[in-house]
């Protein structure tokens, strides 16, 4: 198995680092843009296995995407009833947000399409999607009794009926699917969250014409004639990727880090609260909007950070987070404790089973619940070989604790390219400068 070495750091994080386009509007920008007919020209894109699984997707239904730099390409749509029956099956790759979302998108279709995926998108839960994607009429059949891939979606007899959904859980990709299903089904759609998720979709519909409607925690999608696609896209950076840069300058004595051009949604901006109240030193610059997105300079200066407790309100604005969240409890005064986080039992690996036993060999003591995590601040940093489990966001987070602490070597370290392709040169930088 490959393996990398990451040495400990000897000296301050100091400088500024561009962050790259966020994840989750890189996936959208190109979805919506395929249901407009005009050419759309989107800037910061993130070049990431999971987004350009969603650029080969639409390109196998009929969009034309034409990539013009790393970060920069324009997608031709046909129209929002102008996708095309796949000449073959769809691969979503390790992307749970590309099968999530366009299984919504192509549930009402007249056409049949059929999924797949690498083997860890394979194990993971896909039902919370299918069910009430059914209850709109949707034929769609699947593995392990209708919840796991291969996912084969049947034309619907009569089109999708609108209807009102009361999510059990807050759930960004669930939301959207429903959503996105909706703007082909027959009456209005309605989606009530138990706490607002991620609102990318929402923003973005908006900004390709489709009328939304908000009451509290429910949104509602009535169907549009066409989608109005806008000639520019601006990706914000992604605050996910922003987050591991906020807590090695935050735990690395001496440490200032300049991070720019990261996007501020209220609904993604939870690392920030979670840190502050550990007593981290950040602060937003220069605000600003990017795409329709807010965006803002995150300055993150070093400081003893002590623990704090959060739970279920806030987990969907901090879900993938987590992992980092964890290293930066270790390196703080008392103890962190996270409930309400049961999700991540099922993302790329069972992310709270994985934070125990890998940070646990640098030195970490930390206790598995069974919606959360107790961690205990103040551990002896050791140096350690550690599996990525193939997960990125775990890749990442423990280079951020062995450079913070005594060094780690990570096995199978090259899954970061998942969302973060040029991570390990931008650490390489900081440690080297």
């Amino acid at each position: 198995m490959d393996s990398k070495i990451i040495r400990p750091a000897t000296k301050a994080l100091r400088g500024e680092i561009v962050i790259p386009g966020d994840k989750s509007v890189s996936h959208r920008a190109v979805m919506f843009s395929a249901l407009g007919t005009t050419p759309v020209h989107i800037t910061n894109f993130l070049p990431s296995a999971d987004c350009l699984s969603t650029v080969g997707v639409m390109r196998a239904l009929g969009a034309k995407v034409d990539i013009l730099g790393d970060t920069e390409l324009v997608v031709q749509g046909n129209g929002l009833h102008g996708l095309q029956e796949p000449e073959t099956v769809l691969d979503a790759g390790n992307s749970g947000t590309t099968l999530r979302l366009m299984m919504g998108m192509l549930a009402p279709q007249r056409f049949m399409s059929v999924f797949t995926g690498d083997s860890s998108l394979h194990k993971r839960p896909m039902g919370r999607v299918i069910n009430p994607l059914r209850k709109m009429g949707a034929n769609i059949f699947a593995r392990g009794e209708n919840t796991k891939l291969p996912i084969a979606i049947i034309p619907p007899k009569e089109p999708l009926q609108g209807f009102t959904y009361d999510m059990p859980v807050a759930s960004a990709q669930v939301k959207s699917a429903v959503l996105l299903a909706g703007l082909f089904a027959r009456g209005n759609t309605t989606v009530v969250e138990p706490y607002p998720s991620r609102n990318h979709t929402e923003l973005m519909l908006e900004a390709f014409g489709v009328n939304l409607e908000y009451d509290g925690n429910s949104i509602t999608v009535e169907p549009p004639e066409t989608m109005t696609a806008p000639e520019e896209l601006v990706v914000p950076g992604d605050i996910s990727s922003a987050a591991f840069w906020m807590v090695a300058a935050s735990i690395i004595p001496g440490s200032e880090l300049l991070l720019k051009n990261v996007g501020v949604n209220d609904t993604r901006t939870g690392i920030i609260d979670v840190m502050k109240a550990m007593g981290a030193d950040v602060a937003m610059l220069n605000k600003r909007k990017s795409g329709g997105e807010p965006v803002a300079d995150i300055r993150v200066r070093h400081a003893r950070l002590h623990g704090t407790s959060f739970g279920a309100d806030i987990i969907p604005r901090l879900v993938d987070e987590i992992p980092v969240i964890a290293v930066a409890a270790m390196f703080a005064e008392g103890d962190t404790i996270i409930t309400g986080a049961g999700e991540l039992r099922v993302k790329e690996t069972d992310r709270l089973e994985a934070i125990c036993a890998q940070f646990g060999k640098l030195g970490g003591v930390i206790d598995g619940q069974e919606d959360g995590l107790v961690i205990h601040g103040g551990s002896v940093p050791v140096n350690g070989e550690c599996f990525s489990h193939d997960d990125h966001r775990m890749a990442m987070s423990l280079a951020i604790a062995g450079m913070a602490g005594a060094g780690v070597t990570i096995v199978n370290p090259d899954c970061i390219a998942i969302s973060y392709p040029g991570f390990y040169d931008e650490l390489d930088n900081l440690l080297n400068k």
